[in-house]
């Protein structure tokens, strides 16, 4: 477990180490298939609303062909947070694996032209079996609610061996990607990750990801929480579910026995996260209008990240967390807009 001062800042580099990579992420390198639907046409998707389904190609293919107008963007939970990172002027890396296909090369190329370090793994896995780079079909309601159906593909492939020893070293704070918990092999991936941090005296970040990812391993997300993980991110909703809590106040009670440093959104109430003092309540930024709230999670975890391994204080960082969520929701998909840099600045939680 971390100690009070881990509450404060991500853990300093060891004498000689060289942390220059703010954050590494370790997740799914998915191709967005965003668009705006009625609730009928939801229905008739069969996808749960408001959660995210796993789903196989050719569910994802059917889905597509009744979408209208969809955009395509480079996505994947983590990766929108080292791209968002990015964006505030961060140094960031993203490990996943990918096909070598055309969607793959795209994605490649679209995610290091956003100033993210990129180390796609393409496995022979993925080539025998035919598998093709993974997509997240998002599907937003009137109600700016958005409903995923996500084919893994190629991104289900990632083991121990694709996690780059070296390059995960470089980074002050490891994410780990929820989502991705669902593959056996890629445990495997995330543990080794985890291992390589601590041994480098870097931090380890676990995103919740979605209630229904907490519901399916809810055990051994508990379990990470004892030895591999020492920040942790998620909503009011996958923090109940995860401790067990019928209340807010009891999730909050129960993150305070893990002594992690935790950090629970709640949407237009804002954001509780745990200090060495205690649990602090800190407002939502101001959006003039909510449009989608796909990547609300993870741009809030960019400013989060961001934050704590620039020297901020816990409740700094989630000021700047909530800054970049409110972007993120004002405009349809999960990459900035605006200016992020400069949004902080005009805050006063970035120097200009």
């Amino acid at each position: 477990m971390p100690d009070d001062d881990a509450l404060t800042t991500a853990q300093p580099s060891p004498a000689g180490a060289t942390h220059d990579l703010d954050v590494v992420a370790i997740g799914s390198p998915l191709l967005d298939v965003i668009d705006m639907v009625s609730e009928s046409h939801l229905s008739a998707s069969g996808l749960e609303k408001g959660s995210m389904t796993l789903i196989d190609l050719p569910t994802a293919t059917t889905v597509q062909e009744h979408m209208g107008a969809p955009r395509f963007v480079s996505g994947g939970s983590v990766a929108n947070t080292t791209a968002g990172i990015a964006e505030l002027g961060g140094m960031a890396g993203f490990v996943g694996a990918v096909a070598d296909d055309e969607v793959g090369r795209t994605y490649t190329e679209h995610l290091r032209a956003s100033g993210v370090e990129f180390e796609p793994h393409v496995s022979e896995t993925a080539v025998g079996d035919g598998l093709g780079t993974g997509r997240c079909m998002v599907l937003i309601t009137e109600d700016a609610d958005r409903t995923m159906g996500t084919y893994l593909g190629a991104a289900s492939t990632l083991s121990p061996a694709g996690v780059p020893t070296p390059f995960v070293a470089r980074a002050s704070v490891v994410l780990l990607e929820g989502y991705l918990w669902d593959v056996a092999a890629a445990k495997e991936a995330m543990r080794h990750a985890a291992a390589t941090a601590h041994a480098s005296e870097g931090s380890v970040a676990l995103s919740l990801s979605d209630p229904f990812c907490v519901d399916r391993h809810r055990r051994e997300f508990l379990d990470l929480l004892l030895a591999d993980v020492d920040i942790l991110l998620g909503n009011e909703e996958e923090m109940t579910m995860l401790f067990g809590a019928s209340s807010t106040n009891e999730a909050v009670a129960a993150a305070e026995e893990t002594g992690l440093l935790v950090v629970m959104t709640r949407g237009a109430q804002g954001a509780i996260v745990l200090t060495a003092q205690g649990p602090e309540e800190v407002p939502a930024a101001a959006v003039d209008q909510i449009v989608d709230t796909t990547g609300a999670g993870d741009l809030f975890a960019a400013g989060f990240l961001f934050g704590l391994t620039h020297g901020m204080d816990p409740v700094t960082c989630t000021r700047l967390g909530g800054l970049c969520a409110a972007e993120i929701i004002s405009h349809t998909g999960a990459r900035p807009e605006a200016d992020l840099k400069a949004l902080a600045a005009g805050a006063g939680l970035l120097a200009g």
